[in-house]
């Protein structure tokens, strides 16, 4: 009896071990695949994002101008320039008007969309392709037509032309300041680009909200429509609304395309709508290639993106278990 029970436990070691070994070899065989998948995307991540990130905090920190391999340290001082020049906090307040027409009116038109979409009861996946392909779309394109052709500022433009049949006089679109309307130029493009992302993303989240919410409000008296939405259907998209909301003001920190296609012209950049990455531009890529301070105010603009984004975070309660 004691020689089988010895045996058997050798032979279930054995076969352990025979199954910790298959393992470790499949393992062994599968890492070369892997690294070769990986590998050349990794590398590109190190080599073209890592590394720039890295050297632009380091010049930061340096008197770089016409240099990337300066050699005169400055330490805080490109900073504290950047913090005190009118210019850029100017840039920082343009990105602020932004947001504040780009942000609600987006999450308010997609969450529309979605709704509209969802409730359809035929061809809802040709209409949200539909929405959805502007997405594709690229920013330099969209923003050469609507130079060229929706908001050119010439009577033969697009709104010029709606406006004419209600008898409204020509409006210089992109190079009027006082009033500025070049505001509807960069908001409608970006609405237009955008907008069908997130009702996508707004979408998905009224797909997972249980049918039988909607059963038992029926049930207790709630009627179709505003008390439904409010009670039912926004508290169960609060996590998708506060996705919705960071992603569009990280966008907004970052916009850089429309504005540059839109408001330059041969005679250069006009000196107001600047956001951060238009000024940034100009400071590290133009005349003097003062690529401290240009590297100085990238570093801001990470660390503002950081704070905003996680103090947003904390306050909607992004991440917490409802």
């Amino acid at each position: 009896m004691s020689g089988r029970d010895v045996t058997g436990r050798d032979v279930a070691h054995a076969s352990a071990r025979d199954r910790r070994r298959a393992r470790r070899h499949g393992r062994q065989r599968t890492w070369p695949a892997f690294w070769v998948f990986v590998g050349p995307f990794l590398a590109g991540l190190i080599l073209f994002t890592f590394l720039p990130i890295v050297w632009s905090a380091v010049l930061s920190f340096f008197d770089a101008h016409n240099t990337v391999t300066p050699t005169r340290f400055v330490g805080l001082a490109n900073y504290v320039d950047m913090l005190t020049n009118s210019d850029f906090l100017a840039s920082l307040g343009t990105f602020s008007v932004f947001a504040v027409f780009i942000v609600p009116t987006t999450v308010a038109i997609s969450l529309g969309l979605a709704l509209l979409v969802h409730r359809l009861r035929f061809a809802r996946a040709f209409f949200r392709s539909v929405f959805f392909l502007p997405a594709a779309c690229s920013y330099v394109v969209a923003a050469l037509i609507w130079k060229l052709s929706i908001f050119n500022g010439v009577r033969f433009g697009l709104a010029n032309t709606v406006l004419g049949l209600f008898d409204v006089d020509q409006v210089p679109w992109l190079s009027s300041a006082s009033p500025p309307w070049y505001w509807v130029a960069l908001v409608t493009l970006r609405l237009w680009l955008q907008v069908g992302f997130y009702m996508v993303l707004f979408l998905a989240g009224l797909q997972r909200i249980p049918g039988e919410l909607y059963e038992a409000a029926y049930v207790d008296g709630a009627k179709p429509g505003w008390q439904v939405f409010r009670y039912i259907t926004l508290p169960q998209l609060r996590a998708t609304t506060v996705a919705v909301v960071l992603l569009n003001l990280i966008a907004a920190y970052q916009a850089f395309d429309e504005f540059y296609n839109l408001m330059s012209s041969a005679r250069g950049y006009p000196p107001f709508a600047r956001p951060p990455l238009v000024y940034l531009y100009f400071t590290a890529l133009g005349q003097g290639q003062d690529f401290g301070h240009g590297s100085a105010g990238a570093v801001i603009l990470a660390l503002l993106i950081g704070i905003v984004t996680v103090l947003q975070g904390k306050l909607f309660g992004f991440g917490r278990r409802d």
